[in-house]
């Protein structure tokens, strides 16, 4: 009964360290620095003006963007 324990201990353990190292490289993946206007046409990409609720954007050729200050 006792190794039945540990062995749901560790394995809840190991699951939840698991989820939060995912979650960590998510949110790391997710952002993007914000860079200047003249910054982004230096670096090939194309400003975009945003919209009434939307920010200004730098979308690259590589098919990402990045928001503008």
């Amino acid at each position: 009964m006792r190794v039945r324990r540990l062995l749901g201990l560790t394995l809840a353990t190991a699951t939840l360290v698991g989820m939060s190292a995912v979650g960590a490289a998510t949110a790391q993946a997710a952002t993007y620095p914000t860079i200047s206007a003249e910054q982004c046409t230096a670096e090939g990409g194309t400003v975009h003006p945003g919209g009434p609720y939307l920010p200004p954007t730098c979308r690259f050729p590589d098919g990402h963007s990045e928001g503008i200050t």
